[in-house]
């Protein structure tokens, strides 16, 4: 089955749209960092229980992540499942923070809960990017990929904003800001019950090639053993993996030390941590998809890489005058602090490149293979299993080491997947090329020009 192309722009306008509520649900759990100060600011959890909880989020999410991608390629009932896991992550995040007690007196049924959210929230980046490629063909990603993660990303900022201010009149109880939680949902559900189950090509959101298609009606996709014996993808798990490990604890790290050195006014720079972040990934992602397809997914996804340890470079400098100031009893002037916040900038440029890139390159290895969904879900099982250790690293190096210190460790692990990159990865775009002459969904490209 193809998709008409007038059908398809109706759809794409939809799905840009619901990718704005979705906000930071493309990751698996609302308001996640906000989670984190919360839990440590207002229910006096130390920093390791608040890394043991999403520690315990995000194996389940890794565990659960490729069986995700699986069923996503085998249903024909994507927007349902879709719909229920961010209907379910909605939820869980509500019993967060409606039923945590104080200092973690009831922890372990905390951790249940983030148990239940890692294992259904895996299932929403292989639907939300299943379904682009289902609607726009393999041909329409680099543009559609770019507009969703604009629009992810305009979205979460949106949210942080509002809930930052409600945060602010309530303090030192933050717990009502996460109200913005379900109101994205509510308007992610609308928008996404507006696509119809005609407007998605099935074997196209498999990745499936015209050959396979015709041949077998979508029954001869590649086999697991040969999807997970291909060394680039083998050679991109492994990056993904590192980076994430050094890269998921550092936004929260920054955001607790101006959370906890500033009291009030530090929850509204903690959340202006991730608002600025996500400013600027809006536009980072809007170049990613206008050059990628131009110079290539490498030039561009190295920019990213690289950001990631000049980064905890210069929060690790800042930190380290700030401690000097605190030090000596007068403490530190607020420019310290200012500057730590200008830093998310280079959040913005590294995260805004890794969630649009990572997206095009997976689609550019399972081109042909029929296994899109599974592909992306290993893919993102990695970057679950790094973000999740990272999370408890991160968070153990800073009570027992000091932040100052976390940051320069976890700086110089950023540099192995970078040169790892650099060094060994291959263009993947010219294997879209080859693929894109037998690929499903070629009847839309000219999506790829319509304006965002």
């Amino acid at each position: 089955m193809s998709v008409d192309p007038t059908k398809a722009k109706r759809a794409t306008s939809t799905l840009t749209w619901a990718a704005l509520f979705l906000g930071d649900q493309r990751d698996g759990i609302t308001l996640l960092n906000m989670q984190n100060v919360f839990l440590v600011t207002s229910k006096s959890y130390s920093e390791k229980q608040a890394g043991v909880m999403f520690f315990i989020f995000g194996l389940s999410q890794f565990l659960f992540q490729t069986p995700a991608g699986h069923l996503m390629d085998s249903s024909d009932r994507k927007v349902l499942i879709l719909g229920a896991a961010a209907v379910a992550t909605t939820i869980l995040t509500l019993i967060t923070v409606l039923f945590a007690q104080d200092y973690g007196e009831n922890f372990w049924s905390m951790c249940f809960v983030k148990l239940l959210q890692g294992a259904l929230t895996a299932l929403i980046p292989p639907g939300l990017n299943s379904i682009t490629q289902g609607i726009v063909g393999t041909i329409g990603m680099t543009s559609q990929v770019s507009r969703n993660e604009m629009m992810n990303h305009l979205g979460t900022a949106i949210l942080l904003f509002a809930g930052s201010l409600v945060a602010y009149d309530h303090y030192p109880d933050i717990g009502l800001l996460f109200i913005m939680s379900p109101l994205a949902c509510l308007g992610f559900i609308f928008f996404l019950s507006k696509i119809r189950p005609g407007d998605i090509d099935h074997a196209a959101a498999r990745g499936l090639s015209k050959q396979k298609k015709t041949d077998g009606s979508g029954q001869n996709a590649d086999s697991l053993s040969n999807v997970v014996r291909d060394p680039i993808l083998v050679t991109f798990v492994v990056i993904i993996f590192f980076f994430h490990l050094s890269n998921a604890t550092i936004l929260p790290l920054v955001m607790q030390t101006l959370a906890i050195a500033n009291g009030r006014i530090g929850i509204l720079m903690s959340a202006m941590c991730i608002i600025i972040a996500q400013g600027c990934m809006v536009g980072t992602a809007k170049i990613c998809g206008t050059y990628a397809g131009i110079y290539g997914r490498k030039p561009l996804f190295l920019i990213g890489f690289f950001s990631l340890p000049l980064r905890c470079a210069l929060v690790a400098f800042l930190l380290h005058i700030k401690d000097g100031y605190d030090d000596d009893g007068g403490g530190h002037p607020k420019w310290v602090d200012y500057f730590t916040l200008s830093t998310q900038i280079l959040d913005g440029v590294g995260a805004g490149v890794f969630g649009t890139m990572y997206v095009l390159v997976t689609s550019d290895i399972s081109g042909g293979t029929g296994r899109f969904s599974l592909i992306l879900g290993i893919t993102t099982a990695a970057m679950c299993i790094g973000g999740t250790i990272s999370g408890y690293l991160g968070q153990a190096l800073a009570q027992d080491l000091g932040y100052c210190k976390a940051l320069s460790i976890l700086g110089g692990m950023g540099l192995f997947p970078a040169f790892l990159y650099l060094f060994i990865m291959p263009e993947t775009l010219e294997k879209r090329e080859n693929e894109s002459e037998t690929s499903i969904g070629e009847a839309q490209p000219l999506l790829t020009s319509t304006p965002v």
